[in-house]
């Protein structure tokens, strides 16, 4: 019985098996079979599979080979590739063998045992190697610019395995518009074109190990620190920076202009007004600001000057408002200027040809406490934003209504504001009856829409700066007198780092994507590591802190004190010259990795094994033996 079954089971094996063989052999074009019975059976199937066949070849004559393949994958068949590459391997392999078939028949009568041995293995050698070395489909068949297009998507450690696989895709991997992409995707050289750099695989590279090494620096407090003085000045007042300038204002009513690039030139000298300079005692700079192009500076008496950063000298425009001038701005990207005293509001711009004129005049229904101008408007009409008493303005100078009411509430006075392009926010105080109803707030408001974005905050104690411009999408970082700063997520409107930072209170602060720089009332400055929530290094000055900018690179602070008439150094006071430790400081601190090269170093500071003295008051010892190359003379 077990031998019936086992000889029926090998019958329905073999029919199975040369039905398939059958199958196979028919394909798209109709054969002659041995088989009678079976040809008969499937005569039909053969004949309607051959005119689909048919029907298809001559749909996708005309069209490319990849055309017809991503049709092929959408119409549910299988992805023809590895069938591609199997026959242009089997095609290679018959084409190798006649060539070395030819070859042995001509050299056989020559060849010994023994090298014939070696030279087959060569030959199997060459042929693993002609399996592995190509693609033909994608390197043959689909265009370079749709490759390209493809390979856009890859990272760079993607196209760098892409780039082993084949000399083609190591064309297509290298191609300088890709890591021209690349490099201006992750921030390096966003104003480049395609032609700037004959390699720009090698430039990412170069910028990335720079801003490597520039966050090491960070981290570790490594790099050179300068310290802007003017010793006439007196006492300071006010700082303001943008990009490489560094604009102060001091009691003895001069204004000083640095530029961070080029340190051997002086610092530019700004004259006053003739009304202004004639004046004795001359008045107070109360207020500077300044952006790429011009510099402005508020006095005491309600003047007004402004001047160019590249020419410096005399003002370029010259107005006074009545009383004291308690807040003024710049626009960073525009020449635009607005300054308040009192309830008076006044927006000032230059036309096409230079000339700067009045834009439009407002009045509040209090006196203005601070004001800004929206950045990111070039080429449009200008935009402020005013914060006066409990009310938050927005001025648009040209329009029916210039100036727009965005928030008041009754009873709970604004304390800082700031604004992006596209958002405005600022910290609201809760005093009376509603003190208690979830602390302070900030509230964040829509300039498109001018109606409420987000709600955020809760503490005890006042909102004292705000940083919205600055800090990375989606992240809004502000100090407060409860001694902490707080980063907030405006997505989640929720709070994601807390900080603990200054125990008078936070007077400045400022946040990337991955620190957070704060300064306080009690002088000292922190940087916080905002992954880590840590601190990686302070450093602390006489006076608040009430200037804190930095870039990718360096960092400005500015300590400010408070009492602007502090005793002279005379016991009669007669010498009203203030002392060093009254006068404040502003600190330059360069964090980028040539700030240490012998070039930045002072020659002082610098000693070798040549010197014919040890020390130099003790202050060649600083930076010991930098020079260790070149010859020395002999003892």
């Amino acid at each position: 019985m077990a031998e019936k079954e086992l000889a029926t089971f090998r019958e329905r094996w073999k029919q199975e098996l040369s039905y398939k063989k059958e199958e196979q052999r028919l394909g798209c074009a109709p054969s002659t079979s041995v088989d009678a019975p079976l040809q008969s059976s499937r005569g039909d199937a053969s004949k309607n599979r051959h005119l689909i066949c048919s029907e298809e070849a001559a749909e996708t004559e005309d069209q490319p080979e990849y055309v017809s393949i991503a049709r092929g994958l959408l119409d549910g068949r299988t992805s023809p590739l590895l069938d591609r590459i199997q026959e242009e391997r089997t095609r290679r392999k018959r084409l190798y063998h006649n060539m070395t078939d030819a070859c042995s028949a001509s050299l056989q009568q020559q060849k010994q045992p023994k090298g014939r041995r070696e030279e087959e293995l060569v030959e199997q050698l060459i042929e693993d190697l002609n399996e592995v070395n190509d693609i033909p489909f994608f390197d043959v068949e689909l265009p370079y610019e749709l490759a390209l297009k493809i390979f856009q998507y890859l990272t760079c450690a993607e196209l760098g395995r892409c780039a082993q696989v084949s000399r083609a895709w190591r064309v297509l991997a290298e191609d300088g518009v890709l890591w021209f992409r690349m490099c201006t995707r992750e921030g390096y050289h966003p104003h480049a074109s395609v032609s700037d750099s004959p390699c720009w695989k090698s430039t990412l590279r170069d910028c990335r190990n720079s801003a490597k090494a520039v966050r090491s620096n960070w981290k570790n407090r490594v790099g050179s620190i300068s310290q802007l003085q003017f010793e006439l000045g007196k006492v300071l007042c006010d700082v303001s920076s943008c990009d490489n300038y560094v604009l102060a204002g001091y009691t003895s009513g001069d204004v000083r202009l640095w530029d961070t690039l080029h340190w051997d030139a002086t610092a530019l000298f700004l004259k006053a007004n003739s009304l202004s300079a004639l004046t004795s005692p001359r008045p107070h700079v109360s207020l500077v600001q300044v952006n790429a192009t011009v510099a402005a500076a508020a006095y005491q008496d309600g003047c007004v000057d402004l001047w160019s950063t590249e020419t410096g000298g005399e003002p370029l425009h010259h107005y006074q408002l009545p009383g004291t001038i308690p807040a003024l701005a710049v626009s960073p990207d525009t020449p635009v200027l607005v300054s308040a005293a009192g309830s008076d509001v006044r927006l000032d711009g230059a036309d096409d040809c230079g000339y700067w004129r009045l834009l439009c005049q407002a009045q509040l229904p209090s006196p203005a406490q601070s004001l800004l101008v929206v950045p990111g408007r070039a080429g449009e009409r200008p935009v402020a934003a005013l914060a006066a008493g409990e009310s938050v303005h927005l001025l648009k100078p040209g329009e029916g209504e210039e100036l727009q009411l965005l928030h008041s509430v009754y009873g709970h006075p604004v304390t800082c504001l700031d604004a992006s392009d596209s958002l405005v926010a600022f910290g609201v105080k809760r005093t009376g009856w509603s003190m208690h109803d979830g602390g302070n707030k900030i509230h964040v408001y829509s300039l498109e829409t001018s109606k409420p974005a987000v709600c955020v905050g809760g503490s005890l104690g006042d909102f004292t700066c705000i940083n919205l411009r600055d800090a990375p999408p989606h992240l809004l970082v502000c100090g407060n007198k409860d001694r902490r700063v707080r980063v907030f997520d405006l997505r989640a409107g929720s709070s994601v780092l807390s900080l603990y930072a200054h125990h008078l209170g936070v007077t400045s602060v400022q946040a990337d994507d991955w620190k957070v720089v704060s300064g306080g009332g009690e002088g000292l400055v922190c940087v916080w590591e905002m992954r880590m929530g840590a601190k990686l290094w302070e450093m602390h000055n006489r006076h608040p802190v009430r200037h804190v900018r930095f870039s990718s690179s360096t960092l400005l602070t500015a300590n400010i004190p408070d009492d602007k008439s502090p005793r002279g150094a005379c016991i009669t006071d007669d010498d009203l010259t203030a002392h060093r430790r009254h006068r404040g400081v502003i600190c330059h601190y360069d964090f980028s990795e040539d700030a240490l090269s012998p070039d930045h170093v002072l020659p002082i500071c610098r000693s070798d094994y040549v010197d014919s003295y040890g020390y130099n008051y003790n202050i060649s010892l600083a930076v010991p033996y930098d020079r260790l190359s070149g010859s020395h003379p002999a003892l």
